[in-house]
């Protein structure tokens, strides 16, 4: 090889160490991970029959790439399918009833990504940041779980990193919003059924022009299986009023009682069918979502219980204090898992979940993980696309690459990259350079003091208007999931 070529080389080796690093991958030897209960419990005995690797929801297979080679006959039983997301299963105690509580979070490796290179839908309908979440619990022979997915606003939209701390979000004119949503949602509603799409974005600013075409998109589409509720989060509960979420879960509550749980009794008869899913969405689906999510999982709970006669009519989840402790537990690391691995830090407002109250020093612990995210998602996101789009098969490597061809990990910098660091270092010395002059050269001290704040301003504005010149960008072809 070249010397290119070998650095090349050692650069796609970082990027598939890197993927291959991402926390909170699972594999079950014996267990399909990828299918919810109530798929599992609607199979054929060919289904069951079948090898893990051939069976598993391509949605949440993140390794299907790299097992490509094997699905031959002879090899296909070695396979392994890998889910990147949460699992967790807790052994608690509610009334002297012993039973085993689990949360299950599936992310789809279709237009998988980064927090600010992946938003909305692409032209086949596949949702950015697209999330299952199943919630189990199984008790003395009875099963029971409840399903809800998270998704990027379902619009091709884009809302790209350019130094500002919250870049406007940009909706697309050219493509096709109304093709990508009827894709997107025609696999939903045949997956999942009737759906309530709970949209958490503010209704001002920025978020605004989303809320208001998510809206008129959703109404134009003019089906019935498909319902929108919009809850301006942020503006309900600012100044810790969080308890005026439960006029977001009372509006909810018929289609909840309507949707129900799945659930099979001791001899493995079904007994309930869930009929529907909340789909909830934020403008990342992190940290409000998963705030939602979480209460009506409770709700859900508690039917549950009731059901297996676990807890009466009239009992409530939360008097239970040591299961409400796991409960709250489980559902804040569920949330801190999701956005690792969109946004690269633990989730926000999880003092909330854990707690139940909204706390001074969460709100500390969600500016520093706002600043950690900032930097994360300006300066290194670039990496972390490229290491998924590679090890999904997104881009393929040339064995001939940067030999005959130009190799796609090649930097190209703009001028302006090496000039704006040149006048922010010359500022910057004449800075030093006006505290060293000392107070008998105070005209001199003036001078540098006032060329220092002219340069730093002229910086200013030039990243203003040339950030994204020093956002850490992906480098690699996109062929299946494009940047749009």
């Amino acid at each position: 090889m070249t010397e290119d070529q070998i650095h090349h080389n050692r650069m796609y080796i970082s990027l598939a160490e890197h993927a291959l690093g991402i926390e909170s991958y699972y594999f079950s030897y014996d267990y399909d991970l990828t299918h919810t209960l109530q798929r599992l419990d609607n199979t054929s005995p060919d289904f069951v029959s079948m090898c893990l690797a051939e069976r598993a929801d391509a949605r949440f297979v993140w390794n299907q790439h790299l097992l490509k080679d094997f699905h031959r006959d002879d090899l296909s039983k070695f396979s392994l399918p890998l889910m990147l997301g949460f699992v967790v299963i807790k052994q608690v105690v509610i009334k002297n009833h012993c039973f085993s509580y689990a949360l299950i979070s599936r992310r789809s490796c279709h237009r998988a990504g980064t927090r600010y290179y992946m938003r909305g839908l692409d032209v086949d309908g596949n949702s950015a940041n697209y999330v299952e979440t199943e919630q189990l619990i199984e008790c003395e022979g009875y099963r029971a779980s409840f399903v809800q997915t998270r998704g990027s606003i379902p619009l091709v939209w884009s809302q790209r990193p350019n130094l500002k701390y919250k870049p406007t979000p940009q909706i697309s004119q050219s493509q096709n919003h109304s093709n990508a949503f009827q894709k997107h949602f025609a696999t939903q509603l045949f997956s999942y059924g009737k759906q309530v799409l709970i949209n958490l974005i503010d209704h001002k600013g920025a978020e605004k022009e989303l809320e208001n075409s998510f809206r008129q998109l959703t109404n134009s589409s003019k089906n019935p299986d498909i319902r929108y509720e919009a809850f301006d989060f942020h503006q309900e509960c600012s100044k810790m009023r969080w308890h005026r979420l439960s006029i977001l879960l009372d509006r909810l509550e018929e289609e909840r009682k309507m949707f129900k749980f799945f659930a099979h009794d001791k001899d493995g008869r079904t007994v309930i069918v869930q009929d529907g899913v909340f789909r909830t969405n934020c403008i990342d689906c992190l940290d409000r979502t998963n705030v939602v999510q979480s209460l009506l999982a409770r709700r859900t709970l508690q039917d549950q219980l009731v059901k297996f006669n676990i807890l009466q009519e009239g009992e409530r989840v939360e008097d239970q204090l040591a299961f409400e402790t796991v409960f709250k537990n489980v559902w804040a690391d569920n949330a801190d898992a999701c956005a690792k691995q969109y946004a690269g830090t633990g989730a926000l407002k999880t003092d909330f979940t854990r707690t139940g109250k909204r706390t001074k020093m969460g709100l500390m612990k969600d500016g520093v993980n706002s600043a950690i995210r900032y930097v994360k998602n300006n300066f290194y996101d670039g990496f972390r696309q490229d290491a998924v789009d590679l090890i999904l098969g997104n881009h393929q490597v040339d064995e001939g690459e940067c030999a005959t061809t130009i190799c796609p990990l090649q930097e190209k910098r703009d001028i302006k990259f090496y000039i704006l660091p040149a006048i922010f270092c010359v500022a910057f010395s004449m800075l030093l350079v006006s505290f060293l002059v000392g107070s008998d050269h105070s005209g001199e001290h003036a001078l540098y003091l006032a060329f220092w704040i002219m340069a730093t301003a002229v910086t200013g504005g030039l990243i203003y208007y040339y950030g994204t010149e020093f956002v850490d960008k992906p480098k690699l072809v996109q062929t299946k999931n494009k940047l749009d």
